[in-house]
């Protein structure tokens, strides 16, 4: 079985719904939206300037992909698609890693609050990580079982193009 990391943290095959040679992605520990995923480089790259060039492409491609998939399966109007490139941006685990968040019109007061709630949800994430359980947060981590069902849902819209773009068919392992 192939070993997937986001940063130190082992992942689960059956989080991941995206794979290629270079990236793949995952559902959300700790969503802010339904249907926010994470896309995520294979190899453990802490800042964006440290990508390759093919990953960089496959990153941005990937999210372009997805985001067409979860904007309309979430019912969606529009996407935010955000980075924190280091710890001064927010970043909470050093992994290169795109947000990708189905958007509609009034789900915030103001449109721009959903990035005081990104940095608090990343920096619960970080916490969360580590035991996979977070007590004091007013939003508990989704189990296991919830985030295998929901990338079981969107893998399927993406089975073609991993296995065309040299992702391992980790599925069937």
């Amino acid at each position: 079985m192939t070993a997937f990391k986001f940063g130190p943290y082992p992942i689960s095959a059956s989080e991941i719904f995206y794979s290629t040679r270079n990236v793949f992605g995952l559902v959300n520990l700790k969503p802010v939206t339904p249907g926010h995923v994470l896309i995520i480089p294979r190899r453990v790259v802490p800042r964006f300037a440290d990508l390759t060039t093919a990953e960089a492409h496959d990153l941005v491609i990937a999210a372009q992909r997805v985001g067409k998939v979860v904007e309309r399966e979430y019912k969606g109007e529009s996407l935010t698609i955000t980075v924190q490139d280091g710890p001064a941006a927010g970043q909470t685990v050093p992994h290169v890693h795109i947000h990708v968040m189905p958007r509609r019109k009034g789900d915030w007061a103001d449109n721009d609050d959903i990035y005081p709630e990104i940095n608090r949800k990343e920096g619960e994430l970080g916490r969360a990580l580590k035991n996979r359980v977070d007590a004091e947060a007013e939003r508990k981590p989704r189990s296991h079982e919830e985030m295998a069902e929901e990338a079981g849902k969107l893998r399927v819209f993406f089975k073609d193009v991993s296995q065309a773009e040299g992702g391992a068919d980790i599925w069937n392992n």
